[in-house]
This record gives structure tokens, sequence and C-alpha cells, in this order.
């Protein structure tokens, strides 16, 4: 499945839109993610991998899911 968002990923160098395309290739719409998914699916350090999530927020991209622990995401439609 590939989706784009060819706005906001115009920002990103190459290598983060391939991160960006993976983790909604994992998770779509539907599924909630958190760091710890996103260091083992892109295998990355911990602080990589809290900066893409900020830099994805920041984008609008990914938004912060309430209610489910502190630190968990989905895809914004």
């Amino acid at each position: 499945m590939k989706v784009y968002f060819p706005k906001k990923s115009s920002d990103f160098s190459v290598k983060t839109t391939i991160h960006i395309h993976r983790l909604f290739e994992k998770f779509g719409f539907d599924e909630m993610f958190g760091r710890s998914a996103v260091i083992e699916l892109l295998e990355m350090k911990g602080s990589g991998a809290s900066k893409l999530l900020s830099n994805l927020v920041q984008a609008d991209i990914i938004e912060p899911v309430s209610g489910h622990g502190k630190g968990k995401y989905k895809f914004k439609k």
C-alpha cells in the first residue's frame, strides 16, 4: 500500500520520507504506535525515534492519542 503526503513530505529528506512510508505501511490510519515501535521497526536509536516522532507531529502527519498512556501516536486522516 502506497500513501502520499504530497505537500507535507516534500520538506523531509529521502530517508525520513522512507521512514514515514514504512511506518504507515505497518500501522496505517487505525493502529497506534509509540517510540519503542519506531525504534524496532526502523532500527533507530531512542533519540532518533523521538526526533522523528516530534518532527512528524509538527508537520501534522501524526497526532498524539490520549487515553492510552503517554507517547502514543497515530497517522492523521
